[in-house]
């Protein structure tokens, strides 16, 4: 076919055109704390692969773990200006993005991780979603992924509040985490992730409360060798995209996004489960040993601090307990 009956037959509508072929190829960035291989980082990564495919590589996604883009506030602030087009981030940071959020802060807000893994799944997770996106924030609410159970670990096994009594255990920064350690018979120190390490060598702390990979990844296990099942808080992250990058898209882009984004919410579950037993397996193999606790106990104790920062909640509170 010559050139100009080429250009004739295009400009005739003769030939069908990709919508796709013209377009200015998209390289996004997306960030996680978390290093390679860590569930959450895997999920995006093949969201970006299946991206890449669907737009005959148009579109394509580089990730930045292991807080190479900044701890997860300065990722939320580079995604709200477009610097960033996709951010996974704890519900506790995103909590003064949307209040209704820090409803999963709450110790023993959910029965289980099956209970959490329905709510997340379900109207209450997809509503959440969009209040994010609703917001002033600047931000897409895409979708959640799991982050496991939290439990504590010190050097001697706690299966009641009166264990905890005189240690002093690392929390994260917000008031609710302390007051919710306290309230659990210890005593909560706010203290940065990334001083946990040698705050546990230099017993500056006796002891921290995480999931079993974190304990693992972070090589707390080789301090402290205990790990009780208090199961206290079930708390979700999310993965949010820059509104100013999402305005730029076409309606069908956006949709497949979306699709996308559903296919990653249910398979990090998959890839966490995985990593979960791997983890809980070589902390075991380490030395550490896994103890259960009186959850019922526990969930006693906090009750105030449900009673507390749960009121305004108590809607949506509702509605969670009575999801089954």
């Amino acid at each position: 076919m010559s050139r100009v009956f080429l250009g004739t037959a295009l400009a005739a509508g003769l030939i069908a055109v990709s919508p796709f072929a013209t377009a200015q190829k998209q390289v996004w960035k997306a960030s996680d704390v978390h290093p390679l291989g860590y569930p959450n980082v895997v999920a995006i990564e093949n969201m970006g692969k299946k991206l890449e495919k669907d737009t005959n590589g148009r579109i394509s996604i580089q990730m930045y773990p292991s807080m190479q883009l900044g701890g997860e506030k300065e990722m939320i602030e580079q995604a709200q200006v477009g610097a960033l087009q996709i951010a996974r981030v704890s519900v506790g940071t995103l909590g003064p993005v949307v209040d209704d959020l820090n409803v999963f802060n709450m110790p023993f807000i959910f029965r289980d991780e099956a209970h959490m893994r329905k709510v997340i799944d379900g109207p209450i997770g997809e509503e959440l979603l969009a209040k994010v996106t609703a917001s002033p924030a600047r931000l897409i609410g895409l979708g959640w992924m799991d982050a496991g159970t939290r439990n504590v670990y010190a050097n001697k096994p706690i299966t009641k509040p009166a264990d905890l009594k005189g240690l002093k255990m690392r929390t994260m920064g917000n008031p609710l985490f302390v007051e919710t350690m306290n309230a659990m018979g210890g005593n909560g120190v706010p203290l940065g992730y990334n001083e946990l390490y040698s705050a546990l060598q230099t017993h500056v702390v006796d002891g921290a409360e995480n999931n079993p990979p974190s304990m693992l990844t972070a090589n707390h296990y080789q301090v402290v060798k205990v790990y009780s099942l208090t199961g206290h808080l079930i708390i979700p992250e999310m993965f949010v995209f820059s509104k100013v990058t999402w305005d730029k898209l076409s309606p069908q882009d956006q949709a497949l996004v979306k699709k996308h984004s559903r296919e990653v919410q249910m398979e990090q579950r998959e890839l966490w489960n995985k990593y979960v037993g791997e983890a809980e397996a070589k902390l075991k193999a380490a030395g550490v040993q896994f103890v259960t606790a009186d959850k019922a106990a526990f969930f006693k104790a906090t009750q105030p601090i449900r009673d507390k920062y749960g009121a305004k909640y108590a809607a949506l509170q509702k509605r969670i307990l009575d999801t089954k």
